[in-house]
């Protein structure tokens, strides 16, 4: 089966839109996608590793974890939830943050993470803009 993988950048809109395709159901890529013990399974790039301080998977809540790198700095990030749709669509707000959870920075990301329920598979669109 060839599953789609789709990356695209707009700089001039500061964003990011990704298409991807999983040979799984929509409740398996769902949970990948918002249960912090599968989260920190995938999450961070070879050689980090991505380890969970906080999850609350509720609009209002958030996700802090750390990107640790093989010499074990915590570089951590913090993911506000801002609306829920489940097994549909979730909608975040992101930032480099201390580990508390405070922002490091004014800057942040609006993601949204839409999933599309198909034959054999589970597409996940996922739109990413920087501010």
């Amino acid at each position: 089966m060839n599953l789609l993988f789709d990356f695209k950048v707009d700089k001039a809109a500061k964003a990011i839109y990704i298409t991807r395709e999983f040979a799984a159901d929509l409740d398996l890529v769902w949970d990948a996608f918002t249960k912090a013990e599968i989260l920190d399974q995938w999450q961070a790039p070879k050689p980090f590793k991505a380890r969970t301080k906080e999850m609350n998977f509720q609009e209002g809540g958030r996700w802090l974890y750390a990107m640790v790198s093989p010499d074990n700095v915590y570089h951590y990030s913090m993911v506000e939830f801002l609306e829920i749709r489940p097994k549909s669509s979730f909608s975040t707000r992101n930032t480099f943050a201390d580990e508390n959870g405070n922002p490091k920075t004014n800057a942040f990301s609006l993601v949204k993470n839409s999933f599309t329920a198909g034959t054999e598979k589970t597409t996940v669109h996922i739109e990413k803009k920087i501010r």
